[in-house]
């Protein structure tokens, strides 16, 4: 199955071979639109992460349009691959701007922590570092090694090593001491790693791995970014963040990833769309703990009016707290019992007609509608959710009689067990 997915793949792109850059550029953008029509998956994830990107202030117009943006730089970057397998003047394609004080650290064979993100085609900022200065990246393999081995071939074309996540501390400290780069992409959501921080206006969880290394071994991190203007792509490094090896790693590590996020924060800001919007990026529990519909980090819960209906879900607010220990979770209240008041981690909205429920917002990517009415499901899948659940489902799937306690019955319909 794999070796006939790849072959399928590498057939698909042939035609790409005889395209121009900017060729590929429109063909995908063009296909890139129909995606963000035809996966809804892709394009949930994207509007409901815009929106959640509270210090972008975005209107839903631009919501919308850069998470089709977003969606058609993705198809762009795999229609690249095999024009990029064959490309034998890299610099042709891509040019850094700004290559001197990195190029003179590598002479004197100082080492550097390149910190890069899923921007334009984050691929080039490797194949053309390497093209000039000696360097590895950390990698996560694919399932499918066909394609794997494939995609690394064209990642190491020109001497590159890319090392697994598994071995980056140890591979990672060889190569900055040797006088290489190293590349880390850091900007997935990683629940497991112990560092968390605002990122974009919410909390996410990121590798603190570029600071522990830059702390360890007296090397800089420099943020590397990539743009894709008129069929080609710009690359530009920032200025050195030296670590000050002096300070304790529990100041030091935490100073240096706030600087480099900051500057990744930034270069987003400037080019939203083409960010990679479509991932996890604020995940906030590893697979295991809750059953995969409901392992979403953006959810809203819709309590009802009736005051018997109301209270049952009321009471059941603790066990969203266990449940939701860090995920952004807001309520929809009825105006009628604001005096009843909310957990303080939950961010409250009180409203006074049904009609007020039926809000566009992007944010959410899992609601509970604990209200009678059938019509909030369609509406909010629609807009970003993949799932809408109902009191009768949380029954249903906790396999429970409807005279049990909620809350239990909740807890027992959400957590894997």
């Amino acid at each position: 199955m794999n070796l006939a997915s790849y072959v399928l793949i590498r057939l698909m792109m042939l035609p790409t071979l005889l395209f121009s850059y900017q060729s590929i550029h429109r063909l995908g953008r063009i296909v890139g639109s129909a995606a963000f029509l035809c996966f809804p998956k892709f394009r949930k994830k994207a509007l409901s992460n815009l929106a959640l990107a509270t210090s972008l202030d975005l209107k839903e117009e631009e919501i919308i349009a850069y998470a089709r943006m977003s969606i058609q730089n993705l198809v762009i970057t795999c229609l690249e691959y095999a024009k990029l397998g064959k490309e034998k003047h890299i610099e042709k394609v891509a040019i850094c701007k700004n290559p001197s004080f990195a190029e003179e650290l590598i002479q004197k064979g100082v080492g550097i922590i390149f910190f890069c993100g899923h921007q334009s085609n984050w691929e080039i900022l490797f194949i053309e570092g390497t093209h000039r200065m000696p360097g590895v990246a950390i990698g996560r393999p694919i399932k499918n090694t066909y394609l794997y081995n494939w995609v690394l071939s064209i990642r190491e074309r020109f001497g590159g090593k890319i090392i697994t996540p598994q071995n980056a501390i140890k591979e990672g400290l060889r190569a900055l001491k040797k006088g290489k780069f190293l590349g880390v992409v850091g900007d997935q959501g990683m629940p497991d790693s112990g560092y968390s921080s605002l990122f974009l206006g919410r909390m996410a969880w990121t590798s603190p791995l570029p600071a522990i290394l830059a702390h360890r071994t007296g090397n800089p991190i420099s943020l590397a970014t990539t743009k894709r203007v008129d069929g080609h792509y710009e690359i530009r490094y920032s200025g050195p963040i030296w670590p000050n090896q002096a300070a304790p790693a529990s100041t030091e590590i935490p100073r240096l990833m706030k600087e480099s996020l900051s500057l990744l924060e930034q270069s987003i800001k400037e080019s939203p769309g083409e960010w990679l919007w479509s991932h996890n990026r604020w995940k906030q529990q590893l697979p295991g703990r809750l059953k995969r519909t409901f392992r979403h980090d953006a959810v809203l819960v819709i309590l009802p009016s009736g005051i018997s209906s109301f209270k049952k879900a009321y009471d059941a607010l603790p066990s969203f707290i266990h449940i939701y220990p860090t995920e952004f979770v807001v309520l929809m209240v009825p105006e009628t019992y604001r005096s009843y008041g909310i957990p303080g981690r939950f961010e409250a909205i009180y409203y006074k007609e049904e009609g007020e429920l039926f809000a566009r917002d992007f944010r959410f990517k899992l609601v509970f509608n604990f209200t009678e009415n059938k019509k909030l499901k369609p509406h909010y899948l629609s807009l970003s959710a993949f799932d809408v659940i109902s009191v009768k489902d949380v029954y249903k799937i906790a396999k429970a009689s409807r005279d049990a306690p909620f809350g239990a019955t909740l807890e027992k319909a959400i957590y894997a067990r």
